[in-house]
C-alpha cells in the first residue's frame, strides 16, 4: 500500500508567513489533486512551543540562519515560525485537508529541533509515525510538501532508513535552497529514493 506524507503545508511557509519557501504556494493544486489517488493520507505538522531552542531570538545577540551547536548536534537558528496554536502554524486554508487521516506533530520539545515527520534531529524520540504506517499496512510512502531541503528531505531519510520504499514528488515541494536541494537530492538518491514529477 502506499501513502502520501504532506510535510507541513502551513502558513509560516507560505507566503506571508515568519519563513516562507519561495514559491511555497504554487505547491497546493497539485497537492490537492494528487490526494484522491492515495488510499492513506498523513500530514506533518510543525508544532513549536514559544520557547523552541531552534529559535533566534532565544539566543541573545544571534541572528536568524547562524549556526550554533545546540546540546551536541548542529543547529541552524531561525525565526521564530510554527508556534503552537498560532495563525502560523495552522495548514494552509487552500490546502483540502479532508482526506488527512492522521497529523503527526513535530518539534513540541523546545531542547531540541524535530525536521523529520518520523523522529527529533538527534533521533532520540520517534514520533510514532513509522510505527502507525506499518500498522496500515504501508510499504511505499510518497513524500510531498515544504521545505524540499530540511523536512521533506530529512522525512525521506528516515523513511528510507525505516525500511518504506521513498517517492519524492518534485513538483510538488519547493526548497528554501536550492544548493542544498541539490546537495539533498544526491543524498537521497545515493540511498535508493527514487524522484516523480507527480
Amino acid at each position: 500500500m502506499r501513502a502520501l506524507l504532506l510535510i507541513d503545508i502551513q502558513n509560516d511557509f507560505l507566503p506571508g508567513g515568519s519563513l516562507a519557501v519561495p514559491g511555497g504556494e504554487e505547491i497546493l493544486p497539485l497537492v490537492n489533486s494528487l490526494q484522491p489517488q492515495y488510499e492513506l493520507v498523513v500530514a506533518t505538522q510543525d508544532w513549536h512551543p514559544a520557547t523552541h531552542q531552534s529559535f533566534a531570538s532565544q539566543h541573545p545577540g544571534r541572528q536568524p540562519f547562524e549556526q550554533i551547536d545546540l546540546h551536541g548536534l548542529p543547529q541552524t537558528l531561525w525565526p521564530d515560525h510554527c508556534v503552537q496554536t498560532t495563525p502560523g502554524a495552522e495548514f494552509s486554508a487552500a490546502l483540502d485537508q479532508h482526506r488527512i487521516e492522521a497529523i503527526f506533530r513535530k518539534g513540541t520539545n523546545p531542547e531540541i529541533d524535530s525536521y523529520s515527520g518520523f523522529f527529533d534531529n538527534g533521533h532520540r524520540k520517534s514520533t510514532g509515525l513509522a510505527d502507525y504506517l506499518r500498522g496500515r499496512g504501508v510499504r511505499e510512502v510518497h513524500l510531498c510538501g515544504l521545505a524540499a531541503d530540511f523536512c521533506v528531505n530529512f522525512s525521506a531519510l528516515d523513511a528510507l532508513q525505516e525500511g518504506f520504499e521513498v517517492v519524492f514528488l518534485e513538483e510538488a515541494t519547493r526548497a528554501i535552497s536550492p544548493e542544498g536541494y541539490a546537495q539533498a537530492r544526491q543524498e537521497l538518491q545515493r540511498r535508493g529514493a527514487r524522484f516523480a514529477a507527480r
